[in-house]
C-alpha cells in the first residue's frame, strides 16, 4: 500500500468517519455527548509533501499576481527566513529561528532590491517580531525581549521582559503584536495535535502590559494562531488558526477567527460550525453540546492543512507602488502549505475581503509556487509585511527568498 495514502485505523480513540458526506448534525450524531459510549471511527490520513526544488528566475517569472502588479525577488540567500518587520524608516528585518538571528535588509538604491545585510541580534530560536514606538520586540520559545532601534536600524540594548512563556510542543513559534491598547499580545500554540491541555497558557493569546508584566489569558481554544492583526477601522482582532491534523483531507479547515476577550474557541474539542472533534473527548460529565455552547464560531475558514503563517492589514496611503484603493483594510495572510493531505493546499499568499469592517471572502493573490503538476515546490510563504512606498513583502524558508508585491510602473 502506498504509505501516503495508508488509512489511520484508530481503535477506540477517533478521528471522524464519513466527514466530507456528513452534515454538521448527521456528523456529531455519531459521536456520542460523553465517554460513557464508546467511539470508534475510521478515515484515510494522507501525507505528501512536494519536492523542494530552486527558486530559479524561470519559476519565479511564472508566479502569478492580479492584473496590475508584478512580483520579483526583494532579497535571497536567507537561510529559513521567518517573520517580517519594517520600521517607518523602510529597514526591513526578518528572523531565522534555525540560526536565531534577526537581519536588517536595507535598499539603499530604491530600486526595490535590498543590498546590504547585518545581523543586528543573535538570540536562540528567536521568531516574533514587531516594531512599535521606536522599540522592536522579539519573541522565543519562552522568552520576550525589547530593544530601542537606533536611527541607523542597529538595535540597542537587549532588555528581556518575559522568561516563562509555556514551553514549546508541537508549535514553538510564538508570535506577539502591540495593539491599538497598548497592550503585548503574544500567541502561544498547542503542545499537541489534539488534546487537554495541563497547562491554561497553552494554545491561546496571552496578553500583558508593553512591558511584559500582568500577562493574562486573552482569548483560548486557539490551536495555534501565528498570525493576527487589528482592523485599522473597527480596531477588532483577527487570527488565522491551524486546523487539527488527521481529520481528512478536507478536515479541519483553517479558521479565520474573530477575537475577543474571554472568549473561547473550541479547540480540542469543536471545529469548524460546530463539529465534535472526536478524540479527545470531554472530560467526566461534561458534553460536546455544554462546550458547543460556550464556543465562538470562526468568521470564515479556508483550505484545510494550509497553515496560516502571518497577516497584515494593508493601511498604505501613499508611495510609488500603493495597491487600488479597494484592497485598503483588507488584509493579507501567507500560507506556508500542507503536509497531511493527498493534494497540496496552500504555498500561497491570499486576500482576505473585508466590508464595513467585516471579512466576507478569501481570494489567492499571489499563486505558482507548486509547480511539475503539484509535485514540487519552491516557496512556503512565512512572514508579511509593507514597505513604506505601498509594496508588500513576504519571505519563504524553503529557498531563503524574501519577494516583493509591487504595482506595475
Amino acid at each position: 500500500m502506498n504509505a501516503a495514502r495508508r488509512p489511520l485505523l484508530l481503535s477506540g480513540l477517533v478521528v471522524a468517519a464519513l466527514l466530507a458526506a456528513c452534515s454538521k448534525d448527521e456528523f456529531n450524531a455519531q459521536i456520542p455527548e460523553t465517554n460513557k459510549e464508546p467511539t470508534s471511527a475510521q478515515i484515510e490520513g494522507n501525507v505528501f509533501e512536494p519536492a523542494l526544488v530552486p527558486a530559479t528566475d524561470q519559476r519565479i517569472a511564472q508566479l502569478r499576481v492580479p492584473a496590475g502588479f508584478t512580483i520579483a525577488k526583494y532579497a535571497d540567500s536567507l537561510g529559513k527566513p521567518r517573520q517580517l518587520a519594517v520600521s517607518p524608516a523602510g529597514h526591513v528585518y526578518v528572523t531565522n529561528r534555525e540560526t536565531g538571528t534577526v537581519t536588517l535588509l536595507r535598499d539603499t538604491n530604491a530600486d526595490g532590491k535590498a543590498d546590504q545585510k547585518q545581523v543586528v541580534a543573535t538570540i536562540k530560536s528567536v521568531h516574533g517580531i514587531t516594531i512599535n514606538n521606536g522599540q522592536m520586540y522579539l519573541a522565543t520559545i519562552k522568552e520576550v525581549f525589547r530593544a530601542p532601534i537606533n536611527s541607523n536600524g542597529t538595535l540597542g540594548q537587549l532588555q528581556q521582559l518575559i522568561n516563562n512563556l509555556p514551553d514549546a510542543g508541537q508549535h514553538p513559534n510564538r508570535t506577539l503584536a502591540i495593539g491599538p491598547d497598548g497592550l503585548l499580545y503574544i500567541t502561544v500554540g498547542s503542545t499537541c495535535n489534539a488534546c487537554a491541555e495541563p497547562n491554561p497558557e497553552h494554545a491561546t493569546m496571552l496578553r500583558a502590559n508593553a512591558d511584559g508584566t500582568n500577562r493574562t489569558v486573552f482569548a483560548s481554544g486557539l490551536r495555534n494562531t501565528i498570525g493576527f492583526g487589528w482592523h485599522p477601522q473597527t480596531k477588532a482582532l483577527y487570527g488565522f488558526d491551524h486546523g487539527i491534523d488527521w481529520l481528512g483531507d478536507e478536515q479541519q479547515k483553517e479558521e479565520l477567527n474573530l477575537i475577543k476577550q474571554g472568549a473561547f474557541y473550541g479547540w480540542p474539542y469543536i471545529y469548524g460550525d460546530g463539529n465534535y472533534s472526536p478524540h479527545p473527548r470531554p472530560m467526566g460529565d461534561t458534553t460536546y453540546a455544554q462546550i458547543l455552547a460556550k464556543t465562538t464560531l470562526p468568521a470564515l475558514s479556508y483550505n484545510a492543512h494550509a497553515a496560516p503563517l502571518a497577516m497584515v492589514f494593508y493601511t498604505a496611503t501613499n508611495g510609488a507602488s500603493i495597491f487600488p484603493a479597494e484592497y485598503q483594510n483588507d488584509a493579507f495572510v501567507t500560507m506556508r502549505g500542507s503536509w497531511n493531505r493527498s493534494k497540496p493546499s496552500g504555498y500561497n499568499v491570499v486576500r482576505v475581503h473585508f466590508e464595513n469592517g467585516v471579512p466576507t471572502r478569501i481570494d489567492d493573490f499571489v499563486t505558482g509556487f507548486l509547480v511539475d503538476n503539484n509535485r514540487s515546490q519552491f516557496g512556503r510563504p512565512v512572514g508579511i509585511a509593507t514597505l513604506p512606498d505601498g509594496s508588500l513583502l513576504f519571505s519563504e524558508d524553503n529557498n531563503g527568498v524574501i519577494y516583493r508585491v509591487s504595482r506595475q510602473q
